[in-house]
């Protein structure tokens, strides 16, 4: 079966699986070494690592897949698989600065602030319609 550009591939999907496990996982170790060393801080530590990590990954590799050093497929195994399972939250960061670096500074500024506003007020929003009424 041939594919067209819109189309994901059989490899393309297994690529992102399995990055996007690889990148859960370690997510996952973080989160539970965070619990066993940081027991005594309220703050959530190891969400703000993962994300400022995830941030700093998400940069290299833009930066570098944009000089045509890697493949596509190496792309969607990197940023959507692992870093997508790691954290969505270093997406978010490209984005941001890729509307800035395009000269969008409003829009920019829009995204930022309607998706942590937005995202906490969804949050909330969910948590609300769940918790039993009495």
């Amino acid at each position: 079966m041939l594919y067209s550009d819109a189309m994901i591939s059989p490899s393309e999907l297994t690529l992102v699986a399995c990055g996007g496990a690889f990148g859960a996982t370690v997510r996952l170790l973080i989160g539970r070494l965070s619990e066993i060393y940081l027991t005594s801080l309220k703050f959530p530590l190891a969400t703000l690592l993962v994300n400022i990590a995830g941030c700093f990954a998400i940069g290299c590799v833009a930066e570098i897949f944009a000089r045509g050093d890697i493949s596509h497929h190496t792309r969607l195994l990197i940023v959507t698989g692992v870093l997508g399972g790691f954290t969505t939250f270093s997406a978010f960061g490209l984005e941001t600065i890729t509307l800035f670096r395009s000269g969008h500074l409003g829009m920019a500024i829009g995204y930022v602030l309607s998706s942590v506003l937005g995202g906490c007020l969804a949050t909330y929003a969910g948590a609300l319609l769940i918790t039993p009424r009495s």
